[in-house]
């Protein structure tokens, strides 16, 4: 693991084209916790998303439903501090790997976002969350 260190004056360069762009110049992020490894959340960046990140050191994303850039926790104070960022093999995926504060990553309150889990025995999605969320 190489560590990730953010660098304030990085200019947009032909690094942003190692990116694959979907038809609205974005590109889904998958947060993922260091330490526990675990799936944190999914989100999308933009260019100046990405370039936000990797020039602060913490997480930054496009919200689709508000069309803005969104400083991870820059309400809640649940902020992610990169600490290493990773493009898959077809360029089309960022994994970020995130030290996640006071351990919440979903709007809901919750560790991960991905509290639902499918039963297959009851054919539904089962919630188990610690706030149970419905």
């Amino acid at each position: 693991m190489s560590i990730f260190n953010p660098i304030p004056s990085l200019d947009p360069g032909p690094w942003l084209d190692a990116v694959t762009w979907n038809e609205q110049g974005l590109v889904p992020v998958i947060a993922q916790e260091v330490g526990t490894k675990d799936v944190l959340m999914m989100a999308w960046m933009n260019r100046d998303a990405l370039l936000a990140t990797l020039r602060l050191g913490e997480a930054v994303y496009w919200t689709r439903s508000r069309q803005k850039l969104w400083h991870k926790g820059e309400e809640s104070g649940h902020i992610q501090k990169v600490k290493e960022i990773r493009l898959d093999c077809d360029g089309d995926t960022i994994l970020l790997l995130v030290e996640q504060k006071d351990g919440i990553a979903c709007h809901t309150g919750e560790h991960s976002c991905f509290f639902l889990q499918w039963d297959s025995v009851k054919s539904a999605w089962v919630d188990e969350s610690t706030k149970k969320h419905s």
